[in-house]
């Protein structure tokens, strides 16, 4: 039986012969694409295993979240996930059950999100290069796959991650960029740098973090969900030219933490709070208590961690 492997040519855009001669306007490649961004729902059963091998499949996705309503299929919308888990099925062929690290918001950035799914080929007949070229020809440029691997079978996105990092940048200068607006928040008041940085000792170590935090829908047995994260780094960086990034690491982020607390620091930069209110706003565990949230376009999902042997 002949193995057949994906060619990134199948995908590629025609090319002009004469490089000085535009070519032929060509069609979208997404034309035609099966739309799983507007599906009610994701698969959350794996489709019938095949006869044959199966390989998982790892891929670090970057992406531009402006003009997606966040990463998670939802019906009516276009979303990250479901254009890319279109894609990923018209290139192998099959359908397939996709894991993310993180379900970024709508208009939120990456640039280390990781999914998984599972191809049913050995992975000695998977040409990941192939299937990168593929995926970046169909949804590029505002989704790219940076790193395509094969990975064990018990490797999850999501379950085998041990950390995540996220990113957030401030345009802090009088007058907005226009070609920084869709990556950064502008904040025309000048803002403290040493009242931003005190701001982010409250935050290290465990805490409930539920007056970050948009409030969860209870597991099934009704019980709450805990809000308890960990932690590990935040930290503010003077970038240059009034641009300043916040850089924060915890074990997993609850919805809308991230831009919860950048906005109560940036608060606290402007001299509105004072950086010793953190742990009182912690242990408050009162959303009342956060002066504002941070808009969705300054944040990024830098890098998900797992166990060096992953």
């Amino acid at each position: 039986m002949t193995t057949r492997r994906w060619r990134a040519s199948s995908w590629s855009r025609p090319l002009a012969e004469d490089a000085g001669t535009p070519g032929p306007e060509q069609p979208s490649l997404l034309e035609g694409l099966p739309d799983l961004s507007s599906a009610s729902a994701p698969a959350t059963e794996s489709p019938p295993s095949p006869a044959g091998p199966t390989t998982r499949v790892r891929l670090t996705v970057a992406y531009d979240g402006s003009g997606f309503h966040g990463f998670w299929p939802n019906e009516g919308v276009t979303t990250v996930g479901g254009t890319l888990q279109a894609a990923v099925e018209r290139v192998i062929g099959h359908p397939i059950v996709m894991t993310c690290a993180g379900r970024t918001d709508t208009g939120v950035h990456a640039w280390g999100q990781v999914v998984t799914f599972d191809v049913h080929r050995a992975e000695g007949d998977l040409d990941l290069t192939a299937l990168q070229h593929a995926l970046n020809g169909l949804c590029g440029p505002a989704v790219a796959v940076r790193d395509p691997a094969a990975v064990p079978p018990d490797f999850d996105a999501r379950s085998s991650a041990t950390a995540r990092v996220y990113r957030y940048t401030v345009l802090n200068r009088p007058v907005p960029d226009p070609f920084l607006a869709a990556t950064s928040w502008h904040v025309a008041r000048p803002l403290e740098l040493p009242l931003l940085r005190l701001g982010c000792d409250g935050l290290i170590g465990e805490h409930d973090f539920t007056s970050f935090c948009r409030k969860p829908p209870p597991l099934g047995s009704g019980e709450p969900r805990s809000l308890v994260r960990r932690v590990v780094d935040a930290c503010w960086h003077d970038l240059g030219d009034g641009v300043l990034r916040f850089d924060i690491e915890a074990s997993a982020f609850c919805h809308q933490m991230v831009r919860s607390i950048v906005g109560t620091l940036v608060a606290m930069g402007e001299g509105r709070l004072r950086p010793g209110e953190m742990l009182g706003i912690i242990a408050a565990q009162d959303r009342q208590r956060v002066p504002q949230l941070a808009p969705p376009q300054g944040l990024c999902l830098w890098e998900v961690r797992y166990p060096s042997s992953a």
